[in-house]
């Protein structure tokens, strides 16, 4: 039996309304996709022109495709973006979580492709969704034709956050912000209205969804040599669920053609990291996809 979602179908409900609202900030045309898989329905957002290089988006844990907001205009300007919604998330996919050890959620990603028609893309993946496009591109090396990660799990330690966050849960309301200081950084003054927007529903989803506790297999040396296609990592010095030290040392050790970006003060969220991904797609993708003119950005 799967574990379950949200707390509650009203919990659910209330965060498909809250993400339908965000939605409508999207800044560029979009289509909605829903596909069939051996998992339940996955809910796909596409953008961008379709002769373009392909580029899959996979969001975190605890959130959906909203996550990609600020990065969507930059990035659509060059790419085929299709954000997907990971099944057992607080998206439009299927409320399913089977577990991670093992080949369900790479079957699944195959499943998507197929849905989608691709053949083989670039995959753009934050924390949890890092260890899905990882763990997707060492079973599947013939599908990546790139890898960009935001702090990626499933290369450095896994941290024991809960561990480190149990006595602020008895401090109440100053606890709980405090938890979330540890994991995106003190909160700046104001926003961005998109980011604004993101923050909502996020404080909603954290009241609703009931938290994965697991441990998040890592690849092995082996699997992290054998990842040919062009990588980037991007990690926070300060990111309280990743050993981002881990990180970088083992890709150094490990895929030294990785390009690593340590920001040495960043926590789990990073945000303003789309030129830095936009750039790494190009230069990755520019060879195999040489007859799409590059739009310039400023």
């Amino acid at each position: 039996m799967s574990d379950p979602v949200f707390r509650s179908d009203a919990d659910a409900a209330e965060v498909m309304r809250a993400y339908r609202a965000v939605l409508d900030h999207w800044p560029v045309p979009r289509q909605e996709i829903e596909l069939p898989t051996s998992q339940g329905s996955t809910f796909v957002l596409a953008c961008g022109p379709e002769a373009a290089p392909p580029v899959v988006l996979l969001h975190g844990a605890q959130a959906n495709s909203a996550a990609w907001l600020p990065d969507i205009a930059l990035w659509s300007s060059r790419f085929r973006l299709y954000a997907v919604d990971m099944i057992g998330e607080a998206g439009l996919s299927a409320r399913v979580r089977p577990p991670l050890i093992g080949d369900t959620h790479a079957i699944w990603l195959d499943d998507v492709f197929a849905g989608l028609g691709l053949a083989r893309a670039a995959l753009v993946g934050t924390s949890l969704g890092g260890w899905l496009a990882l763990d997707h591109a060492m079973r599947r090396p013939s599908r990546a034709s790139a890898l960009a990660l935001i702090c990626p799990a499933g290369i450095g330690r896994q941290k024991n956050f809960l561990l480190a966050a149990a006595p602020y849960l008895l401090l109440g309301a100053w606890g709980k912000r405090k938890i979330l200081e540890k994991v995106f950084g003190p909160a700046p003054k104001h926003l961005p209205a998109d980011l604004e927007a993101i923050s909502g529903l996020m404080d909603s989803i954290g009241r609703a969804i009931e938290p994965r506790s697991i441990k998040i297999p890592q690849l092995g040396d082996a699997a992290l040599e054998a990842l040919a296609m062009p990588l980037l990592a991007i990690v926070g010095g300060r990111d309280a669920l990743i050993d981002s030290r881990d990180t970088r040392a083992r890709l150094k050790r490990h895929a030294p053609h990785a390009e690593v970006c340590f920001i040495e003060q960043g926590y789990h969220f990073l945000p303003d990291q789309s030129q830095r991904v936009f750039d790494f797609l190009v230069r990755s993708l520019a060879i195999a996809h040489a007859e799409f003119p590059l739009r310039a950005t400023s």
